[in-house]
């Protein structure tokens, strides 16, 4: 007994996935080209408050690495502290 697999084929599937991925995206930079072209006045009045705004959400986000902000100044780094000289 024989079955079609055409349903089940990745070749087919990953084919239907691939357009509708290039479809969303067309349709996304479609609706990002007509707001930036439309909207651009207002993009470009709210450009100052958002390079303010981005200061303390770097500050927030770009700290979380290094263990806060106490004592700077006696860092030393791994591979100084392997050697003793």
């Amino acid at each position: 007994m024989e079955h079609e697999h055409s349903q089940h084929d990745p070749v087919r599937r990953d084919y239907w996935g691939l357009r509708y991925t290039l479809g969303v995206a067309a349709a996304l930079g479609i609706i990002a080209f007509f707001l930036l072209t439309e909207h651009r006045a207002h993009l470009y009045g709210a450009l100052p408050y958002l390079l303010i705004l981005a200061c303390p959400l770097m500050h927030l986000f770009m700290h979380g690495g290094h263990g806060g902000h106490g004592g700077h100044g006696g860092h030393r780094h791994d591979d100084e502290k392997k050697g003793d000289w």
